[in-house]
């Protein structure tokens, strides 16, 4: 967030509350607060995921000064971005949802939480929210940033953590 310009104060930008419902956190682009849903917080696993899901839409806030309320394509973006980088879609996430498949079904599991969040905070129909995925999918799916590559597991996540350390130094040469 800092190499993008846009300072953090975990006191700040941080909320944990009780939430209603089955809902696990927010960003709340008018404050740039992150809430977390102590009451909905299952383990350290989900806390992980949902804290990097809503420091996507933070960092999207920051970068590409989306506008959450009055362009949909903007928060289908960001949902897409969130969902594919967040390990909402990790194999164990979906084992546990009882959802697997063999093809492609990353990006299924990550069209179909966009679609879902998408409804969660606008009231607008399945079908344009649908609309609004489809149309922004692969450039939205295929932005990394600021991970450089899908950090699918701690692994991956360690790999993506040291690209990006490195990245001025790969710029610096060019």
């Amino acid at each position: 967030m800092k190499h993008s310009g846009c300072a953090v104060n975990k006191d700040r930008h941080f909320s944990c509350e009780d939430c209603d419902g089955n809902v696990s956190g927010g960003f709340a682009a008018s404050t740039s607060q992150i809430v977390l849903c102590q009451n909905n917080i299952r383990n350290q696993a989900h806390m992980n995921r949902v804290v990097t899901h809503e420091l996507i839409h933070a960092f999207d806030h920051c970068r590409a000064h989306v506008h959450w309320f009055t362009n949909v394509r903007h928060l289908a973006c960001s949902e897409i971005r969130a969902a594919n980088l967040s390990g909402d879609c990790s194999l164990v996430s979906e084992i546990f949802r009882l959802h697997f498949g063999l093809k492609r079904h990353h990006q299924t599991c990550v069209r179909d939480r966009a679609i879902l969040s998408i409804l969660a905070v606008r009231s607008i129909s399945k079908e344009v929210a649908q609309k609004a995925v489809d149309e922004v999918f692969e450039s939205c799916f295929n932005d990394h940033e600021p991970f450089g590559r899908i950090p699918h597991n701690n692994m991956y996540a360690r790999y993506a953590h040291r690209d990006f350390q490195n990245r001025d130094r790969y710029y610096s040469n060019i």
